[in-house]
């Protein structure tokens, strides 16, 4: 999508809200009140459309990253907009610059639509061939140890498919082993360096080669883990170029992004109607017992 495009669709604020209520709920859609499929009509005092029979409120940015907000919408479509038409994402002084808004409104903005991002990429479970590793992001080398004052991701790629990437506190059995067996499906072939920490895989129902990096050997025919490493790279370059530094408090959602971004790389231009298309649903109203 261009800019000119995004403006035509959005043109302000009242076809965001508008695009937002069509998503989560929709003409027709069951009031929660009086159990009818009512037409709604928009309310222009408030962010909110009132159902036609009994004049029951819906607010359709209720559970989404927009919840109050006194932030135009548009700007905040325009910010998602920004998120997925580039390679490392956003920092917050770009947005304050691009959006006219304080720098703490930018740098809210910021997480939260990295949280949204989160939410709609998932966890979803890996298999067939899977490439897992750890890396260690920020910090400088004060020791031996070149973990310290370094946060620790562990990875999870299934070849030609997704990514998983989460924040542990350290590169243990005991944190990465849980993460690896809920995300990665039994019977996959697993992929990994010489670490330690995923010794004794096979007890667990997977089939797992190594290649051994620390006597330079990266590739043992199709065993291999340049595809995580990889990944592993791109997020480094993006926080380094795009936000400087990046706080181990906040790590998580600056991976997250990346990690969706990295996911949406086979088709990127479905990436903004999903951002802007996936909220939380409401529950269906229970039917009567007959």
């Amino acid at each position: 999508m261009t800019i000119r495009e995004f403006f035509a669709q959005f043109p302000d604020d009242e076809s965001c809200l508008q695009h937002i209520f069509e998503c989560k709920f929709g003409q027709g859609h069951t009031c929660p009140k009086c159990e009818r499929e009512a037409k709604w009509y928009r309310i222009k005092a408030e962010r909110a459309y009132s159902c036609q029979f009994c004049g029951h409120h819906l607010h359709p940015t209720v559970d989404t990253p927009f919840h109050r907000t006194r932030t135009p919408l548009q700007l905040w479509f325009f910010a998602i907009y920004l998120f997925t038409t580039t390679r490392n994402g956003v920092s917050a002084k770009e947005l304050q610059r691009q959006l006219g808004v304080t720098y703490k409104t930018a740098w809210r903005m910021g997480h939260e639509i990295r949280k949204h991002m989160a939410w709609v990429d998932g966890d979803p479970t890996l298999a067939g061939t899977v490439e897992v590793d750890e890396t260690y992001v920020g910090g400088k080398t004060t020791s031996a140890k070149r973990w310290d004052n370094k946060g620790v991701v562990f990875g999870m790629l299934q070849r030609d498919g997704k990514v998983v990437a989460r924040v542990v506190p350290f590169a243990s059995k005991g944190r990465i082993l849980p993460l690896l067996k809920d995300g990665i499906a039994k019977g996959s072939t697993i992929y990994s360096d010489e670490s330690h920490v995923y010794t004794d895989l096979e007890r667990f129902g997977y089939t797992r080669d190594t290649v051994n990096h620390s006597k330079k050997e990266y590739v043992d025919g199709p065993c291999h883990t340049n595809g995580i490493e990889s990944f592993w790279s791109h997020l480094k370059k993006g926080l380094t170029s795009t936000h400087v530094a990046v706080s181990e408090t906040h790590l998580e959602k600056y991976v997250k992004e990346f990690e969706c971004r990295f996911n949406f790389r086979q088709n990127p231009k479905e990436m903004f109607p999903a951002l802007v298309s996936s909220f939380l649903r409401p529950e269906p109203s229970p039917q009567p017992s007959a």
